[in-house]
């Protein structure tokens, strides 16, 4: 991704506070500008280490007089905030200011201005003042260093999602997402509306209509009209492998939600009149196994064990869409580094508390990718006519599970000297602790990197500071 440069300068009088951030954008001014009105922006600005929830809108977009009803979490509470829209000058800036919320006052400015080039400033100014009067100056500190996390934060996000979008522009598409309430699938909805797509959920279950289209994972039978006019399929749903100790009855909930969920899906899309032309199917590195050092490529055969097995069949499953015509893509994808769900969601708490340290002998690999590489991908796999087949969704770099946890410890700036021994990880896990706390799986993104994918967080600790706002 091409260079960008960030200023921030704070300043405040008695109480009323100023900030603002300055950051280069690689691409034109009226693309930055249009991404900020599509649907999906503002929930890819919101970080999860501060959710907002939009509760309702009123007006239009960004125009003055628009209202957005949102509850944000700050600390342990959910507090409400209705901000309203004032002056815009489309193309160049919007504002909007605090009509009820958190801070006795709060103002905040869009500027777009033209850089050198194909490049735009994105400038940020806020002014705000804390509640409580003077009192509220005691949390002014405070406020500061939330304030510039949030904006360090989202402008990464601005700087990322305009420069793939601009990437890969091209004809606006309509795309389908079984699994939208997922960690991935939730994201991916508004990371596709910001450059402009259509993306629809699939909602589980019978019975759906044509603005609420549905799909029964146990028959594949889809709602009347629910691919109508869509361009590709994302499918995602699958029983999650980590939620609950793995027992002879969730091993078989885990197979049959990837593996039988699949082929029904498939069969259904292949009968269709007009079937998509595109479509992505979440598979996972647990196709490889416990592979000790081994440097894996898309072209390496399974490995052995439960999650080999179900991997395989995973993408086995989909072989009547591409007899179909059906272009398929099977993303492997690695650990995926959020706050908001998987591994990393399990491992603050303890990491946080300073008795985080390393699994088994820590020599394991542990293959990972942040959450906005993932979305990323999918936009790249969607878009990509020549990427068919399996595609190892990794950073381009491996760690080891010592070198994971070195990493988070210095990210948090905790000690991380309280390891868990294999034999403690097989007795509170069970078999679940060999498959994915213990195996070794070394992988390399050979697929991404030939057809020209471009990482936002290639290294992991620039990936762990992104997603906890360190």
């Amino acid at each position: 991704m091409p260079r960008r440069r960030r200023e921030c300068s704070v300043k405040s009088d008695a109480k009323l506070r100023y900030y603002r951030r300055t950051t280069t954008l690689a691409v034109p001014r009226q693309a930055a500008f249009d991404w900020h009105t599509y649907p999906g922006a503002f929930e890819r600005l919101s970080p999860p280490w501060q959710p907002a929830h939009i509760e309702s809108r009123t007006g239009k977009g960004l125009a003055p007089g628009a209202t957005v009803t949102l509850r944000v979490k700050v600390g342990p509470f959910w507090l409400p905030w209705v901000a309203e829209h004032g002056e815009w000058d489309p193309g160049y800036m919007f504002s909007d200011h605090q009509v009820t919320g958190p801070f006795a006052r709060w103002e905040h400015r869009h500027s777009f201005a033209e850089g050198m080039g194909d490049t735009v400033e994105l400038i940020d100014d806020v002014r705000y003042q804390l509640p409580l009067g003077y009192l509220g100056l005691l949390g002014g500190y405070y406020a500061r260093t939330e304030i510039n996390r949030l904006f360090s934060y989202r402008h990464r996000v601005t700087a990322r999602d305009t420069a793939w979008h601009e990437k890969y522009r091209g004809p606006q598409m309509k795309v389908a997402v079984t699994g939208a309430t997922g960690l991935v699938g939730s994201a991916l909805l508004p990371f596709l509306e910001s450059g402009g797509h259509t993306a629809v959920p699939l909602r589980r279950g019978i019975g759906g209509s044509g603005d609420n289209p549905s799909w029964d994972p146990t028959t594949g039978q889809l709602s009347a009209g629910a691919l109508e006019g869509v361009d590709s399929v994302v499918h995602l749903a699958g029983e999650n492998i980590a939620a609950v100790r793995w027992s002879d009855t969730q091993k078989a909930r885990i197979r049959d939600s990837r593996v039988e969920g699949t082929r029904r899906l498939c069969e259904e899309l292949s009968r269709l009149d007009h079937p998509p032309k595109t479509l992505v199917v979440a598979s996972a590195i647990g196709f490889y196994g416990d592979r000790g050092d081994e440097r894996l490529t898309e072209a390496s055969g399974p490995g052995a064990g439960f999650l080999p097995d179900v991997c395989e069949a995973w993408e086995v499953a989909a072989d009547s869409a591409r007899a179909a015509g059906i272009r398929v893509v099977h993303l492997r994808v690695g650990i995926v580094l959020t706050p908001a769900g998987g591994a990393l969601k399990q491992m603050l708490l303890p990491f946080t508390m300073g008795v985080g340290g390393v699994i088994g002998s820590g020599r394991q690999f542990m293959s990972w990718v942040s959450l906005d590489d993932v979305l990323a991908s999918v936009l790249h796999a969607l878009v990509t006519a020549s990427l068919e087949g399996p595609v190892n969704v990794v950073a381009p770099q491996a760690v080891s599970n010592a070198e994971f946890t070195k990493t988070l410890g210095r990210v948090l700036r905790r000690p991380t000297i309280f390891p868990l021994p294999a034999f403690m990880a097989r007795l509170v896990f069970g078999e679940m602790a060999d498959g994915l706390l213990l195996s070794s799986t070394r992988v390399t993104p050979a697929r991404l990197q030939e057809t020209g994918f471009s990482f936002g967080y290639p290294g992991l600790e620039d990936a762990l500071r992104h997603v906890l706002g360190r």
